[in-house]
């Protein structure tokens, strides 16, 4: 039997076919594009998602092996915040709001007065955010009434993609912390904030562990997708959860690092830390898909801005590079010089990741020259974002949360060179997961435990997941970006009141 692991991202998605000893089968990606309809405003046209998700399945299941060897299970990993306003018969009733959309930063005061962070974090896990589900599902509430009242149910990705296969609205312990309405301890919604947001309970999905049969895939789908109709459908969970679990990032000491839209590592604990402590250190506290443990997410896009240095210095290749089916990411990261860039990149191109989460400042490549090459830039950029999650990493151990390597996944895994950089900025050894999907592999696994293909989460990661070549420090170079690492941390704090006048106009 096999397992289809489904992984929803903020720019594309990927179906992907997996044995149960982890071999992947067959996968299939399709692209999507983020939509501004207006200066701040950042969504995803759930119509084209899903039906960039259903082309994706059909691939798969067309696949030779698909009948010979049938699908147990399916669940879904997808992006976070984001949700979807469904009708009771599954029917997208709107866009999808994205967590760096500019919308909903007006009810912040107001939460913090009422709230304020230290009581947020106890119950909650997070700390007061616009990225939230929180404030854009008051924006609509308030500025979209009609659509908010004809909405059966605001649906996180992963819930909504199993919604509409066929399961009842029933999101997983990982994504709904995604809304900051969700009581961490309760795993329940939260009352109090609920009753003063003005929003409506009935409005949000039921919530139950990663790992929980939902549904079965709908007779008519099934047909539609050329895959079983019962196939049984399992809570999956938020993407970063779904990435450690399919790399096996399930224990202390070694967090998946992921490197695809957003470079993100996910640092692993069995006890929530103090609350004051992690607030210092911009750190929040989620259920881990796997039961009686948490994570954390240290993160920026540097996937994103790896995909905007793509479309704006080499346009033209990318074009070339489809057409001819190449890979244009691998293309770019082959020209990049071994040594560190002379050209020093703030990445905050959007509302950055923790400590900060920093909305009104905007990116700067520093250290051009005449002779600079766009190579050179790109190395900057790459070397830039690592510098970001580095600055967080380096206060882990201030709360008990050790950091022996990392267990590395996504596109940019499979870059030996931006690989070995992570490696000498981050002074830690980086393993490489053989299946870089681990998103995919991960809701494969998770899907498997909730069938019982696995007895639990665990067993399935030591069936499913396999390490492949480790990248350690070079010490010579990691002497270099120490130096450079010093440079870095100054420059926000010399351009900040400048580039916060920028972001005003």
């Amino acid at each position: 039997m096999s397992l289809i692991g489904l992984d929803v991202g903020t720019s594309g998605c990927k179906a992907a076919l997996f044995s149960e000893t982890g071999q992947m089968l067959v996968a299939a990606y399709e692209e999507y594009d983020t939509l501004h309809p207006q200066p701040g405003w950042a969504e995803l046209d759930a119509q084209e998602v899903w039906g960039k998700v259903r082309h994706s399945l059909q691939r798969v299941a067309a696949y030779p092996g698909a009948s010979t060897d049938p699908v147990k299970a399916l669940a879904v990993s997808s992006l976070g915040e984001a949700t979807v306003p469904v009708s009771h018969d599954r029917q997208m009733l709107g866009p999808s709001i994205l967590n760096f959309d500019s919308r909903g930063r007006e009810y912040l005061p107001a939460l913090q007065a009422r709230l304020g962070n230290q009581r947020l974090y106890r119950i909650n896990g997070n700390m007061l955010g616009s990225n939230y589900g929180l404030t854009k599902l008051m924006w609509i509430k308030e500025h979209q009434p009609e659509l908010y009242e004809q909405a059966y149910k605001f649906l996180n990705w992963g819930c909504f993609v199993s919604f509409i296969l066929g399961a009842e609205p029933v999101i997983d312990y990982s994504l709904a912390n995604r809304l900051l309405l969700f009581d961490l301890e309760r795993r329940d919604w939260l009352t109090e904030l609920l009753a003063w947001s003005g929003l409506d309970r009935d409005k949000l999905p039921a919530t139950a562990p990663s790992g929980t049969v939902i549904g079965r895939l709908e007779a008519r789908l099934a047909g539609e997708l050329g895959l079983p109709a019962g196939l049984a459908i399992v809570s999956g969970a938020h993407d970063q959860c779904a990435n450690a679990v399919g790399c096996g990032g399930i224990q202390e000491g070694y967090p998946m690092y992921g490197m695809g839209t957003f470079l993100c590592a996910v640092p692993v604990f069995s006890q929530p830390r103090p609350a004051a402590a992690m607030i210092e250190r911009g750190l929040n506290t989620e259920h881990h898909a796997v039961a009686g443990r948490y994570v954390s997410f240290i993160y920026n896009q540097g996937g994103s801005l790896l995909k905007w240095y793509r479309d704006t210095f080499a346009a033209v290749e990318r074009r070339r590079a489809a057409a001819e089916r190449r890979d244009i990411y691998a293309e770019l990261i082959a020209e990049i010089p071994s040594e560190p860039s002379r050209v020093m990149a703030l990445p905050h191109f959007s509302i950055t990741g923790p400590p900060q989460f920093i909305d009104d400042s905007s990116g700067v490549l520093a250290g051009l020259t005449l002779e600079t090459s766009r190579a050179e830039i790109l190395k900057g950029i790459l070397e830039g974002a690592t510098f970001y999650v580095r600055q967080v990493l380096e206060t882990l151990p201030g709360v008990g949360i050790p950091i022996d390597g990392y267990r590395a996944v996504g596109g940019g895994s499979k870059s030996d060179a931006w690989l070995q950089l992570s490696a000498d900025i981050l002074g830690k050894p980086l393993v490489r997961a053989v299946v870089s999907e681990a998103g995919a592999l991960g809701a494969a696994i998770i899907a498997g435990s909730g069938a019982g293909v696995f007895s639990s989460i665990e067993e399935g990661c030591q069936a499913m997941v396999r390490l492949g070549q480790e990248f350690e420090p070079d010490a010579r170079r990691q002497s270099q970006y120490d130096r450079r690492f010093e440079k870095y941390q100054k420059l926000w704090p010399l351009m900040a009141g400048y580039l916060r006048e920028l972001a005003e106009g």
